[in-house]
């Protein structure tokens, strides 16, 4: 990684955000997903609930355990979580494929019929967080290393999650929203000089905003 950027090169050359590492299943990620503008609440519910499972842990972690997370907690369909009950509680204890946290899992089925309930109100979970995408006087002008390492909140982050909080949500810290918000495209975080940097302003550019 060049310690400046903040970019490392791929196995194609090309240079990218340094974090991947060029392992190849979080390269792809990288390439793939994160930053990449996202509508669908499923993936919004997901991803929120994967951040909070990520807590003290590394985001490679969830990632590498995603496709039995999906498994466990039937695909994140909201109504179907929020139906869990104690019993599946116990299930997902005694699954080795997850984070087998009780916390955690009790927070995702809350968050589930907290989830319902603000995409009652809103129309949809999507249209509720796109309505706190950032202005362009709230961005930096560039996205470079030192800004991400010196903003891993930020003030939207801190919003979000108090308002999440006062609706009942948990392990949803200023942290972890940033995190979430940079994932879903909310924001775009790839480094200047990362090759997906445009192009996920192109996506962003062309993004129909929720309502």
């Amino acid at each position: 990684m060049d310690e400046k950027t903040g970019l490392l090169a791929g196995p194609d050359g090309i240079a990218r955000c340094f974090w991947h590492g060029n392992l190849p299943d979080y390269l792809h990620y990288h390439d793939h997903e994160w930053g990449r503008p996202v509508d669908d609440d499923r993936r919004l519910f997901e991803k929120i609930c994967l951040e909070g499972f990520q807590s003290g842990l590394s985001w490679l972690t969830i990632l590498r355990k995603r496709e039995n997370f999906r498994e466990a907690f039937a695909g994140f369909d909201i109504d179907g979580i929020a139906a869990f009950t104690e019993q599946d509680v116990e299930r997902l204890l005694g699954n080795a494929g997850i984070i087998r946290h009780r916390g955690k899992i009790v927070s995702t089925i809350n968050n589930a019929r907290r989830a319902r309930e603000l995409a009652d109100e809103a129309g949809s979970l999507a249209a509720w967080f796109w309505k706190f995408e950032p202005a362009p006087d709230e961005r930096p002008e560039i996205v470079d290393l030192a800004h991400l390492r010196a903003n891993p909140t930020t003030a939207v982050s801190v919003r979000i999650s108090k308002e999440l909080k006062k609706r009942g949500w948990s392990f949803v810290g200023p942290t972890t929203v940033y995190a979430f918000m940079q994932a879903m495209g909310l924001v775009n975080d790839h480094l200047e000089g990362c090759v997906c940097r445009e192009q996920v302003e192109a996506e962003r550019k062309a993004f129909k905003r929720p309502k």
